[in-house]
């Protein structure tokens, strides 16, 4: 496989997984905020779900993404050879 071949590659599973994070961020964002009266039917730890969501559940889901696309671009990183050009 060439440079450019692999390169390119990289490219578009970074394209991908990142695309993939923002649907996941749209969804917990939006929908949960959108469907929040009829999230409020279901209780989680006591509190409705909507407010769960709303006060803590999206926080915890957008830490959890900002590590999941860390731990895949160093995978990926590693994968196709791709160096960190930083300093």
């Amino acid at each position: 496989m060439t440079p450019a071949t692999r390169r390119q590659i990289y490219w578009l599973r970074n394209r991908q997984l990142t695309g993939g994070l923002l649907l996941l961020w749209f969804l917990v964002t939006y929908l949960a905020s959108y469907y929040a009266d009829a999230l409020n039917g279901i209780v989680v730890l006591g509190f409705p779900l909507g407010f769960y969501m709303a006060a803590q559940g999206s926080l915890i889901i957008y830490v959890l993404i900002v590590g999941w696309y860390a731990l895949a671009m160093r995978r990926l990183e590693k994968k196709y050879g791709i160096q960190d050009q930083g300093g």
